[in-house]
């Protein structure tokens, strides 16, 4: 039973209540706190964390406007290489590449993005892009890669590379050129543009796919391009490489390889099917030059970073397929590897 403890007892005008002196709020530590049989509404002095807290029904959460900075690694599903038969098609360009971790760079060779400060209770939506379809045909552009996000923050999917005698679709990274056309590649938003194309004859060269980290090499007399390179990140604890562009293809030789990062490669005269970009790199597939399927880009992925002392993340995220929470030292972090759905923290 509640005791309610008092000098005296004044009668106030209006509809406020008046206190004296200064309102002290029962205190309890966390462990105390957490063996209470507590309802919503319930309102304490955590002495632990030395805030004033209140009881939501399923969480003791800061009152005030309670906020934290996350930390994130969003990468865009990768574009599949170009498909035609006789000449070749360019290697698609790697997903659009967002980092604010520590001080790395995001795609492009662009600066450290922003943090995300995030409102605790507030719903968030994630969404993990899916890489391009490869193709086959006698003449037709890969397939760009589909956006990922987090709220407002979006990477864009990776542009497909080139049929015969078209430059690269454009996007997160752009698409290599397709055999036969003397122009540079698709142009990159959020990494860099895919390989152009410098010859136009025999051994009908493609342009690689941009990557995160690089432009995609040109075809040239010499042979198909390879993927530019993707980047670098140890948002997980451990530096893992992603976001590489495809290989172009080669129909008279050896088709381009894939950027570093997870790129596929291209096919050449002895090879009919070129390789997708790995999955969650958002690396972008290789092109084929000869009858086969071109390779499908890889998916993409989203990694959340925060203090572990600064919030805890929900259980329920429907819609997600992730690894669970991790903890590297003071922080935790999370790895969406597929689908869209809410998020929340405490």
């Amino acid at each position: 039973m509640s005791t309610l403890e008092t000098n005296s007892i004044g009668k106030y005008s209006g509809d406020n209540v008046s206190v004296d002196d200064a309102l002290k709020l029962k205190s309890y530590t966390t462990p105390q706190r957490d063996a209470l049989t507590s309802v919503a509404g319930d309102t304490i002095y955590n002495e632990t964390t030395e805030k004033v807290e209140y009881y939501t029904g399923s969480a003791w959460v800061e009152t005030g406007a309670s906020s934290f900075e996350i930390e994130y690694l969003i990468i865009a599903g990768g574009g599949s290489g170009g498909a035609t038969n006789g000449a070749g098609g360019g290697g698609g360009g790697a997903g659009g590449y967002l980092n604010s971790y520590a001080s790395e760079t995001s795609g492009g060779n662009a600066s450290t993005a922003e943090k995300f400060s995030v409102f605790k209770s507030t719903n968030i939506t994630v969404s993990v892009g899916g890489g391009g379809t490869g193709l086959s045909g006698s003449s037709v552009d890969g397939n760009s890669g589909t956006n990922s996000r987090v709220d407002f923050i979006v990477a864009l999917g990776g542009g497909g590379g080139a049929k015969r005698a078209k430059a690269g679709v454009g996007g997160g990274s752009g698409g290599g050129g397709g055999a036969q056309v003397a122009s540079r590649g698709g142009t990159g938003l959020q990494g860099f543009d895919g390989g152009a194309v410098t010859q136009t004859g025999s051994p009908y060269p493609t342009g690689g796919g941009g990557g995160a980290g690089a432009v995609g090499a040109d075809g040239t007399s010499s042979g198909a391009g390879n993927g530019g390179a993707g980047l670098s990140s140890s948002i997980t604890g451990s530096s893992v490489a992603r976001a590489g562009g495809g290989g172009g293809a080669n129909y008279n030789g050896v088709g381009g390889t894939g950027g570093t990062g997870g790129g596929g490669t291209g096919s050449g005269n002895t090879v009919s099917t070129a390789t997708a970009g790995t999955v969650n790199t958002g690396s972008g597939g290789g092109g084929v030059g000869n009858s086969g399927t071109s390779g499908g880009g890889g998916s993409g992925t989203v990694i959340l970073r925060w203090a572990t002392a600064d919030a805890t993340i929900g259980a329920t995220r429907t819609g997600l397929v992730d690894g669970n929470v991790q903890t590297d030292g003071s922080d935790s972090y999370i790895v969406f590897t597929g689908g869209e759905g809410n998020i929340t923290f405490s």
